[in-house]
């Protein structure tokens, strides 16, 4: 079992990469793998609408999307961590998965999602709904907590304050593992996984 943990914030052991190691810590002391990726602090390119993937499976900015495209078949869940900027997922972060999931959608499917969001007061829960987007759309389930996921302070030694929003990141841990644990079992007693309907695209204009 193992699952990816991606950092969203510039800063590379800021707020996020806190909430988020709490939650690995749960997963790693239940023997899930963990991998990381840190977007970084450079620009990320949105997507362009080129199409070019429909082609190739691969996003044509050669950056870390297409390696972690390379890597989602041995990856059973995502992690997806973001700090908030004007009661949003931060810009960068939402170029990034903008492209990952358009390119990689028919990967995600079966695949467990949990967004993580770290802000100092308010506008976690908006910046939470727009993460969850990407995987209500592509056949994920989606893994919650004891409350929605989400830390608050200015640094992580504030975060780490927060006591309701660590334990929030380890029960989230808890739940993840519990939703891999499942699926292992039910693929052991021969439980298939579903099998979807051709997708149907449509539109409003006649």
């Amino acid at each position: 079992m193992k699952v990816l943990l991606i950092n969203g914030s510039p800063h590379e052991k800021g707020c996020t990469f806190t909430a988020l190691s709490e939650v690995e810590k749960v997963l790693k002391a239940a023997g899930v793998e963990t991998q990381w990726v840190w977007i970084g602090k450079q620009p990320v390119a949105g997507c362009t609408a080129c199409l070019s993937c429909r082609k190739t499976g691969r996003c044509i900015v050669d950056d870390p999307v297409n390696s972690i495209i390379d890597r989602l078949d041995e990856i059973d869940g995502l992690v997806v961590g973001s700090p908030v900027y004007y009661a949003g997922a931060a810009g960068q972060l939402c170029a990034f998965l903008d492209r990952l999931f358009y390119t990689a959608s028919s990967k995600m499917a079966g695949k467990l999602g949990a967004a993580v969001v770290s802000c100092r007061r308010g506008g976690a829960t908006a910046a939470f709904d727009r993460l969850n987007k990407y995987f209500t759309i592509c056949n994920m389930t989606v893994i919650g907590s004891q409350y929605w996921n989400q830390v608050h302070g200015n640094n992580p030694e504030e975060v780490k304050q927060d006591l309701e929003g660590m334990q929030t990141m380890r029960t989230l841990g808890q739940n993840i593992v519990y939703q891999l644990q499942n699926r292992a079992a039910g693929e052991q007693a021969g439980v298939k996984r579903p099998e979807y309907e051709p997708s149907q695209r449509t539109n409003f204009i006649r």
